[in-house]
């Protein structure tokens, strides 16, 4: 079957209509190979879509979920008075679907926050509408701060998924890699598999050759090698959660990518949003860390890999230190050492 190709899909997120309107998410799960969008007209779909990863990505997840708890609320119908009660029950619902990401509380958040200062469906929905806008406005300029980071003629090394399949815009780090090929820098990547849900090999893979960008496909296991041989000129991550002092999770496999450039002296980034710094952790060791269904890891398209009674562990982020990262690049500039006072004068800079 063939591939589906990146420019005929449609938006990761999309809401369509009104207050009555419905929300629409392009199920990442049938990618490459097929192409398919699920419509939502539940809170309880959109947690459930969260959680197994038909839409993914912090960003992403974040937009999917404050269109999520307009669902909610109006499904609960509400009296004046129970208003408020009813849009805190739902954002627990939602905030629950995958508790690593901050993007998803930090919507849900704002969103209480906008439904605080006016009860209204009407006040949740622009407030959603505006979380929408925001991202696309943030990864263009995460594009621009960081695209001279890019080596011309080098090789870049990234990690799970980062682009428009993750976000609502150009992406974290991929837009870095887009905004630098646009202005005419010719380099290669190389894309961890991402193992075991293979996000880096199927996603990844599939934004950057439609965007005519040389890539290939690494085992995660090779990578360590492979950067240690001279094969890369830069390591470029995302984030799901930023601590205080530059510890991040991101996407299981990002540690030893992280240990491996600092053995060998590659630059190491990390691409976010603002919304994904927590100015509340001073710390990575608060971070909780998704450990997701064992059979991911002891089953493929549906076959038992291990003999029975073999159990797995199936961590879906790591946490890499603060110290192992060259800098930030943020929709607000280029933070760089000493992270505790770049971070919290970017966490105190406003939305």
């Amino acid at each position: 079957m063939p591939d589906a190709p990146i420019a005929a899909l449609p938006p990761t997120v999309a809401w369509h209509g009104d207050l009555d309107g419905h929300l629409q998410l392009l199920d990442q799960t049938s990618l490459p190979h097929d192409c398919a969008v699920l419509r939502l007209d539940t809170a309880a779909a959109v947690a459930d879509a969260i959680r197994r990863l038909a839409v993914r990505g912090a960003p992403a997840i974040g937009v999917a979920a404050a269109y999520g708890l307009v669902l909610g609320v109006r499904a609960a119908a509400p009296p004046p008075g129970g208003f408020l009660a009813a849009v805190r029950a739902a954002a627990a619902a939602l905030a629950a679907a995958r508790p690593t990401a901050i993007n998803l509380q930090w919507a849900l958040d704002r969103c209480v926050a906008a439904a605080q200062a006016e009860p209204t469906l009407e006040r949740l929905l622009a407030e959603a509408r505006a979380i929408h806008e925001e991202d696309v406005a943030a990864c263009r300029r995460i594009g621009e701060h960081g695209h001279h980071l890019v080596p011309p003629d080098g090789t870049v090394l990234t990690h799970c998924n980062t682009g428009r399949l993750a976000t609502t815009g150009d992406g974290t780090a991929l837009a870095v890699l887009f905004a630098a090929w646009r202005a005419g820098v010719r380099f290669r990547v190389l894309v961890g598999e991402t193992r075991p849900l293979l996000q880096g090999a199927r996603l990844t893979a599939l934004e950057l050759a439609a965007a005519g960008i040389p890539v290939q496909v690494a085992c995660d296991g090779a990578v360590a090698g492979l950067v240690a041989r001279g094969d890369v000129q830069l390591a470029l991550v995302g984030a799901d959660r930023v601590a205080q002092n530059g510890d991040f999770a991101n996407k299981v496999g990002t540690y030893p990518i992280a240990l491996a450039c600092a053995a060998h002296s590659v630059p190491f980034f990390v691409a976010a949003p603002r919304s994904s710094f927590d100015p509340c952790l001073a710390d990575g060791a608060a971070i909780p860390i998704e450990e997701r269904d064992a059979n991911e890891v002891l089953e493929l398209g549906g076959r038992r890999l291990a003999v029975a009674g073999v159990a797995a562990r199936n961590p879906a982020f790591d946490l890499t230190p603060g110290r192992l990262v060259r800098g930030f690049v943020t929709d607000r500039g280029l933070l760089l050492p000493p992270f505790p006072a770049a971070i919290k004068a970017l966490c105190g800079s406003g939305r």
